[in-house]
Order: structure tokens, then sequence, then C-alpha cells
């Protein structure tokens, strides 16, 4: 299992390079900016070229796991399709390639006639990551990879990742918005029981160094496994009052219902990695979303992180259910193996009935009398 940690962090850093690259090389850039302002001129790119990089991203995490560990493959999953059409009307399924020649001929493919941000990516996908993390290192754990399985969320908040916005205020410690809130998520999970036992956050844009201006990122692993509990952070500490940390969209009920609780501790963020990242932090003592808007690759790698440390992310609605009918036990925790029926797409992995992300039973048994 420390080989899978090792591969799934070091994935990630691969992750954070490339959407680094797309705001830092002007070949890469100007296709964002063209998202960005959305001329005609960039319409021939499609679905668009965010999209393309977290498929990219997605399709790297993939690729590097499946050849490490071949159990692995086909039980690697993730937010984006990989099919592209390109100007030609063809169909372009974007992957790895054997060589960076031919991953580059592949995405010039879907980019024409963009050589140079073609080649940029094709560099980066096949560029070795090597750690210097000897905690990490250290690591020493065992679990069949066959028992796994994955989710990646490769840009969680590709809003705010194509806004681009470095000049955000964070209040207490949390970004309402902006760059910061952009991350890599890859989580792994038991295969049967669905419960969340890996789990990597990556930040690529952390900080700007002082002297280059370039961003410098940083990542947080969890591990929940049977007994074994295990963390790069240590467990924030317990408030008298809780901090919550809310959508902007959340409901005017929910806000209400929190307010009493929380006084002048409610705070609004953007992007669901990135809030329950304020939990894993101590920057937040709980995330609640009453809407079913978030999905099992947004949740699952910050879920195993929040287990590792003593909390756990529960299924909103069931929880609430529970509560009423009397069930005092542990309310339900959410899993990743079990899509909804009777939908297609996406929302076959919706986390139907909303979440509450905490840090300390106290402040969920709070949260849950409060709605």
């Amino acid at each position: 299992m420390a080989g899978v940690l090792q591969a799934l962090v070091g994935a990630s850093e691969k992750a954070a390079h490339i959407a680094r690259l797309c705001r830092r090389e002007e070949p890469l850039f100007q296709l964002l900016v063209a998202e960005k302002t959305g001329t005609d001129r960039n319409r021939r790119f499609l679905q668009d070229f965010k999209t393309l990089a977290d498929v990219l991203i997605q399709e790297v995490i993939k690729h590097d796991l499946g050849k490490e560990f071949p159990e692995l493959q086909g039980h690697i999953h993730g937010e984006e399709s990989n099919e592209f059409r390109n100007g030609q009307g063809e169909t372009v399924a974007v992957r790895v390639c054997a060589t960076p020649g031919d991953t580059a001929a592949l995405l010039l493919s879907v980019l024409e006639p963009e050589r140079a941000a073609a080649e940029l990516l094709a560099a980066a996908v096949h560029r070795d990551v090597v750690l210097g993390d000897a905690e990490l290192a250290g690591v020493a754990l065992s679990i069949p990879p066959q028992d796994l399985a994955i989710w990646i969320d490769p840009i969680d908040s590709t809003n705010e990742y194509i806004g681009g916005r470095e000049d955000v205020a964070p209040v207490d410690g949390i970004a309402p918005a902006g760059l910061c809130s952009a991350l890599v998520l890859v989580g792994a999970y038991d295969r049967r029981t669905g419960c969340p036992v890996l789990g990597v956050i990556n930040e690529p844009f952390f900080r700007r160094d002082p002297l280059t201006r370039r961003w410098q990122g940083r990542y947080h692993w969890g591990v929940a496994y049977g007994d074994t509990r295990l963390c790069s952070l240590s467990p924030p500490p317990l408030r008298p009052t809780p901090c919550v940390v809310l959508s902007r969209a959340e409901g005017a009920a929910v806000q209400a219902a929190l307010g009493p609780l929380c006084g002048d501790h409610l705070h609004f963020a953007a992007g669901a990695g990135y809030k329950m990242l304020c939990v894993i932090l101590g920057l937040a003592d709980a995330y609640v979303l009453s809407e079913g808007s978030t999905f099992a690759w947004d949740a699952c790698a910050p879920h195993a992180i929040l287990r590792a440390l003593g909390g756990g992310t529960v299924a909103l609605a069931r929880a609430l259910r529970a509560r009423r009918a009397g069930d005092t036990g542990p309310p339900p925790e959410l899993v990743y193996n079990c899509p909804a029926e009777g939908v297609a797409g996406a929302e076959r992995w919706a986390n139907r009935g909303g979440l509450v992300a905490y840090a300390h039973p106290q402040h969920l048994e709070a949260v849950l009398a409060a709605l």
C-alpha cells in the first residue's frame, strides 16, 4: 500500500505541474485566455481547452497508476470523458502514447494548428517525477492493490482555475474564490465496501516564489485502512464554537439554521474540494452542502484524509432522517462504489442529499442538531 500511496502522490505532482504549465507557458496560457473570453476564433477547439487540460491530467494519472499497478487497470475512474471531436469532425480519444512525439501528434489532432502547445503538453506528460519526501518514503503498509479502486478529479474548481484570480483576500484564512481553490484530487477506496482508504490533495497554486514569481504547490495525504490512521497533517484543534464553510449558492434555510450555532464563524468558498480542504487544515470545522451537487470524484480523496484525522464525511439527508427516527448511532458516511439507479451519466455518482464534512464528531453532532 505504501507503493500505491507514493504513486498517488507522484501522479498528483505531475498533474499539478501540467496545471501550472498551462498558466505559465505563453502558447498554453493564450488558449486559457481564449476560453476565458470565449472569442469566436477559438471555438474551433470545440469542447474547450480547459476541458482538454482536465482530460489530459486525468489520462496521465490513469496511465501512470495503471502502468505501475496493473491490478488497478479498469478501476481508475475520473470526471471527464476522454473523447474530443476535432475540426475535421473526427473523434479523438485523448491518451498517453508510447513516446512524447506520439503524444504530441495525438494532441495536435485536437489542437491544430497549435503545435507548440501540443509539444509542451506532451513533454509534461512524459516527464519523470521524483519525490524527495522522506516521511512519505518511510510509510510502510500492506494492502493488495487489487482491493482498491480510484477516483480522480483532475482540476477541481475548474472555473476558478480558468478565471485565474490571484487577488482574492482570505477571510480568517479561507479564500472565498480564486486560483488557490483549484486542486488535484486523487482518492482510493475499497472496491468491496466503497469506504475511502487513501487520499491525496495537491494544491498546484499554493504560493508564488518571491524571486522567480513562479507558482509552487504542496500536497497532503492520508491513510485510513482498518485500524491504521496516518496523515501528513496533525488533527486540527477542537474549537468551542464551530466554524462552518458553505457554498455561496447554499439555501437560505440552511444558512439561517447554522447562523445561531456559528455566530460570525460562517464562511463561503468556491470548490467542494477546497471547502473540504479547509476542514482538513482546521480553517473550518465543517463543510455543509444540502444539495446533491458534488460527486464521488470531489469527495473521495478529502474524505479519506478526514478519516485519517478522526473526522469523516456523512450523507446529510440520510443522517437527518436517521436522527429524526431516533437513531443515535454513527451517521451514515459516503461510499464510492454504489452508482445511483434510474439516472445516467455523471448523476449516477452524485452525492445525493448533500453532505457534511467534519473534523470532530462533536461538531458534526452540533451541525446535525442545528439542521
